[in-house]
Order: structure tokens, then sequence, then C-alpha cells
């Protein structure tokens, strides 16, 4: 005789449970993925407009570090009036390292760098 005490789970059951498992493995990695992409393309806009500014650097420039904070605010900017501030703020000091291109040892002493 068999007995019927206990219940388990249908072969049916198992087989839509593991079947949904991997639909959610599958849509987390997608989803991660394309966020993953999307933070790429914001960091290489930032890339590109760094390049944009650098064609109106002369001999006195402004330094790394200053590219960095300008491309840290850049990313960081959730509108389209932050970017032009911070984008208005790096010409201006693009403007002020310009403004030493006549001396090397000005332009040093003023916290830019000669190229």
């Amino acid at each position: 005789m068999v007995s019927n005490k206990g219940q388990g789970l249908s072969l049916t059951t198992i087989i839509v449970a593991a079947l949904a498992l991997i639909v959610l493995v599958v849509l987390v990695m997608v989803f991660t993925g394309r966020i993953a992409t999307f933070d790429k393309g914001l960091s290489e806009e930032g890339k590109i407009e760094l390049v944009k500014m650098r064609i109106q650097y002369g001999d006195c420039a402004p330094t790394p570090s200053s590219e960095l904070v300008f491309d840290s605010a850049l990313s960081a900017a959730e509108n389209t009036e932050a970017e032009t501030t911070a984008k208005s703020n790096f010409l201006a000091e693009i403007d002020t390292c310009r403004g030493y291109s006549g001396d090397k040892a000005v332009c040093e002493s003023n916290g830019c760098r000669w190229s």
C-alpha cells in the first residue's frame, strides 16, 4: 500500500520554478550589462568634452588635476545648467592659463602647466 500522508511538489511546479529562475538570472545579466554600458557612455562623453576644450589650450594649460575636476563635475551634472556651469568654469581656467603663455616660470607659478 502507498501512503498518502506527505505532499510533494509536482514535476510541473519544479520545472516552472527552474525556468522562472533562469529567466530572472538572464534579466539581471541584461540590465546590469546595460547599466554598465550607460555609465561608460557618460564617462566617454566627459572625455570628448575635455578633448574639445584641449583644442583651446596654448603653451600654458590647466593642470591634469584641473582636468579631472572638470571631468568629475561634468559627469556629476544632473541637468544642462550644471553642465554649462562646469564648462564655463573650465573655460575660465583655460583663459586664465592662456594669459600666462608668454613665460614658462609665470605659467607654472600660477598653478598651470607649460606644454
